[in-house]
């Protein structure tokens, strides 16, 4: 009897089916009709015995062994199908050693580490740091280690203009002034967006997605935008640094935990029957306790401030003045520079006077190659506000060379850039580089890394993560840009002084996003703004916080 009839008299041909769906496949149930017993003794993970060494008596009793145990053994059998097995791991070991330029590639890469043995001499050598439009920016910044970038990038664009518009040297607007009102803001859409699905289990997508990292850091312009719009800006020297900004873990963990519990509170009073009024209260109460922990974290913001800067040009023309002879006065250290003074200055004053720019008529536009995401729309993406009362973000998802041409004619016509991208890819971020050809990733595993930019944000594999600083192209001889000055906000240890330079390969592979004012947007693309939305839930893949 064969190995095949055994089993089906045994148990019946359906059930064998359901037991050995594998097994089955494997030995092709519907067209072998016999099975040999050494294909039996096979599955039995028996290599070593051959079918010569057993006879009829010894081969049933095997088959009986192996039936008393079908339950744990049709598992294990069913499975050595998804296993590595050892004369595989043998076979590639072999064929590892068999190559002198694995062996190179591992002492280089177990010595100083993957990217440093990726890197290529060449590829930078391609990268010179100069550009033939550039933007004179103040000193670098340092969020260190928080997930502010979004907001030092956005804080980054508004003080080239405000140092431009005004004659100064330097300056720095307070990072911590918005993070404050960034934890304050998110912590209550956190609690609106539970108020908001009350009835949705708590193992669903969608309240899964609201409640992961209720107040984390990470962000996009828009939300930048919505904190300006309600709160102003400071110097930073009104709100400056503090050991919680600096390193944000320990406050966002702890905001976190208390605002799930808050959640939790919320859902059982409401299946206890409270109304939404009485839920909205309690909320209300909540919310003191958010402001608390904000407080003691980074201390409170000021409803009022100081502002005093220096315009650096009074004192260059008053320096020719004296080398002319046209001052009588004798030349001492006194800094005669024009001062800008402001005493009890609001917030939003200080924005509204000082900031030449509307972050409102700033438009983020994306460039999203996926099937699913046709170009030329404007996409919304459900529950992103972090204020509550502000809208969801918005993108305008366009082709590459409109995405391209809209950056090259911002920067020609001298206003920098926020740019949101994966930075972890192809980035040498002690030497300021990114450039597929500087890290040879390919060269050093014998393997290509080809995804193309649509397969990389479908699966996941090249999401935004960071946001920087456009402030420099370097055009070639038809305009069309070659490498690209990135400002980035990891302090002046990193890149070079604080400053990388980017391929244009690269930009067009990882830059997902761009922040550019409306005067330099095709019509187009300008129609666009008013069209109907297309609503994604906030699983669905088109562009990630920054953080």
């Amino acid at each position: 009897m064969s190995f095949r009839l055994y089993v089906a008299d045994a148990f019946g041909e359906n059930r064998t089916r359901g037991y050995f769906p594998e097994v089955m496949e494997a030995l092709a149930w519907k067209k072998v009709p016999h099975i040999s017993e050494m294909v039996f003794l096979k599955w039995l993970n028996l290599p070593h015995i051959s079918e010569m060494e057993l006879g009829q008596d010894e081969m049933g009793g095997l088959k009986r062994a192996f039936l008393s145990r079908h339950t744990a053994n049709i598992g294990h059998m069913t499975n050595s199908n998804k296993a590595i097995k050892s004369e595989r791991l043998m076979q590639y070991a072999k064929d590892f050693n068999a190559d002198r330029a694995n062996l190179v590639a591992a002492n280089a890469a177990v010595s100083a580490g993957v990217l440093e043995a990726a890197t290529d001499y060449k590829g930078q050598r391609s990268l010179p740091r100069d550009f033939s439009i550039e933007l004179k920016q103040g000193s670098i910044t340092n969020q260190r280690r928080s997930g502010r970038c979004w907001m030092f990038a956005s804080l980054n664009t508004l003080r080239y203009e405000l140092m431009h518009k005004w004659g100064l040297d330097d300056f720095e607007f307070s990072e911590t002034y918005l993070f404050f009102w960034d934890a304050m803001e998110k912590s209550n859409a956190y609690l609106e967006n539970v108020l908001s699905t009350l009835d949705e289990p708590t193992d669903s997508r969608l309240f899964q997605e609201a409640n992961y990292g209720p107040a984390d850091d990470g962000g996009w312009w828009q939300m930048f935008a919505a904190l300006v719009d309600k709160y102003g800006l400071v110097p930073k020297n009104a709100y400056p640094e503090s050991a919680n900004s600096k390193d944000s873990d320990a406050f966002k963990q702890y905001l976190n935990s208390r605002l799930r519990q808050f959640a939790a509170d919320l859902r059982e009073r409401h299946a206890a029957g409270a109304s939404i009024e009485e839920l909205r209260s309690v909320k209300e109460d909540d919310m003191s306790t958010v402001y608390r922990m904000c407080a003691i974290s980074l201390g409170e913001p000021p409803e009022r401030f100081d502002f005093l800067a220096r315009v650096s040009d009074d004192d260059k023309k008053n320096d020719k003045k004296a080398d002319e002879g046209k001052s009588d006065n004798p030349k001492t250290g006194k800094d005669e520079r024009r001062q800008i003074r402001e005493t009890g200055i609001t917030p939003m004053e200080f924005y509204r006077k000082y900031v030449p720019v509307d972050v409102d008529d700033l438009v983020t536009l994306c460039n999203v190659p996926m099937k699913s995401r046709p170009f030329n729309k404007r996409y919304r993406i459900r529950y992103t506000a972090n204020v509550a009362e502000a809208e969801d973000m918005e993108f305008i998802n366009v082709p590459l060379d409109v995405f391209k041409k809209a950056a090259v004619d911002q920067i020609s016509a001298g206003h920098p850039i926020w740019f949101a991208c994966d930075c972890t890819q192809f980035s040498l971020r002690a030497a300021g580089y990114f450039d597929c050809d500087s890290v040879r990733v390919d060269q050093l595993f014998g393997t290509d890394f080809n995804f193309d930019k649509a397969h990389g944000l479908e699966y996941g594999d090249s999401p935004s993560n960071h946001a920087m600083t456009i402030t420099g192209v370097n055009l070639d001889e038809q305009g069309k840009p070659n490498r690209w000055k990135v400002e980035n906000s990891w302090g002046k240890d990193n890149g070079e002084d604080g400053y990388y330079v980017a391929s244009d390969a690269w930009f067009d592979r990882y830059v997902t996003e761009i922040i550019i004012r409306r005067e330099y947007l095709d019509d187009a693309t300008l129609a666009l703004l008013e069209s109907e939305p297309v609503e994604l839930d906030p699983w669905q893949p088109l562009t990630k916080r920054c953080c």
